[in-house]
């Protein structure tokens, strides 16, 4: 670092002794414009001001040691934001970036298989599920596709009656039933369905109509002889009722229910004497078997297959009783072209292995 200084320094003392000897040994004189340009030397303004030409090469030469002087020290540098050409040292300097894949969202991705080609039975097996999730408007929708693919569709009309009726949407729900009992006349499960709308209506002998045609169709149907047992303690018929009840749920469990229905009615004699044969049989029941249940299964049949089987009135306690049941059940075969539902009561009578 010394030794560059002092060369510099005897760089510069040099020049400036040659230039003063170059002075005196040739008398060059400067003009006042000369005098005037060094005056204004270190305001870039002023050496921007003179003029170009022969004139000014003894300012441009004399100013030319300093300029050096300044480079050499790293000062004085002009036109910094120019372009300049990248060295191979410069090169070293970058690293290589990551190759970043971009997506361009232009088209959309492709879809599955529109719902438009659905056929009429997989859009009522949808709606029957949705239908069981208690989603009535998603129901009522794939419901209707279904019957307006297949207007003969009989089922598709009764559940999409079951879900107006859901919903509060009676007058539909209605029209529903009609048009499938008119596909379907002696279907047990739109009768009963119907059966309870107008029971739900308060048209008691409409519901008894169809209910009872309903239970001589499925006289095993828990769900139509409990229906049908409700709509006759309503026309006041309680001996008739205690009947059904008995036969969909046994006999004490029938005894039970009518001897509420007595109680609503105001019959408050008649239902004692109910509750009180409810018990006597339960304790001769128990006497004769402790391990001895009856539970109900309620099916749902498809080409004479079990689908699905559920135990409408569960009862705490019965779980393994009722799981024995519902095993029971699925094992029942019928005729292939058996489709809808279907209930039966399966006596177990020990406690299933755990």
């Amino acid at each position: 670092m010394v030794k560059r200084t002092l060369l510099v320094l005897f760089l510069t003392v040099t020049l400036i002794g040659g230039i003063t000897q170059l002075r005196s040994v040739h008398g060059i004189v400067l003009t006042n414009d000369e005098i005037a340009a060094l005056d204004q030397a270190d305001n870039p303004i002023a050496e921007y001001g003179v003029k170009q030409g022969g004139g000014n090469v003894f300012l441009r030469v004399l100013k030319a040691p300093f300029r050096a002087i300044g480079r050499l020290f790293g000062r004085g540098k002009k036109n910094d934001n120019k372009l300049h050409r990248l060295s191979a040292k410069d090169v070293k300097h970058f690293e290589s970036a990551p190759i970043t894949r971009v997506v361009d969202a232009v088209q959309a991705p492709p879809q599955g298989a529109s719902d438009t080609e659905m056929g009429a039975a997989e859009r009522l097996e949808r709606g029957r599920l949705l239908l069981n999730d208690g989603k009535l408007n998603e129901a009522i929708a794939e419901l209707s596709l279904a019957t307006s693919v297949d207007p003969k569709l009989a089922e598709a009309h009764n559940l999409l009656g079951v879900a107006y009726h859901r919903k509060g949407m009676r007058e539909l729900a209605r029209k529903s039933f009609e048009t499938s009992l008119e596909l379907d006349k002696k279907n047990p499960q739109t009768l009963n369905n119907l059966g309870y709308l107008l029971y739900d209506e308060s048209d008691y002998k409409g519901a008894l109509d169809r209910l009872k045609k309903a239970a001589r169709l499925a006289p095993n149907d828990a769900r139509i002889l409990n229906n049908l047992a409700l709509t006759q303690s309503q026309l006041g018929k309680f001996d008739d009722a205690y009947k059904n009840f008995a036969r969909a749920g046994g006999e004490i469990e029938g005894r039970l229910n009518v001897a509420n229905r007595l109680e609503i009615a105001g019959r408050s004699d008649e239902a004692r004497q109910h509750y009180e044969a409810a018990r006597l049989h339960a304790e001769a029941t128990q006497k004769a078997n402790p391990d001895f249940q009856a539970i109900t299964v309620v099916m749902e049949i498809e080409n004479g297959r079990v689908k699905y089987a559920s135990v409408p009135n569960r009862r705490p306690g019965l779980a393994a009783y009722e799981a024995t049941a519902i095993r029971i059940a699925r094992g029942r075969r019928y005729a292939a072209n058996k489709n809808g539902q279907d209930s039966i009561t399966v006596k177990v009578n020990s406690v299933p292995a755990s």
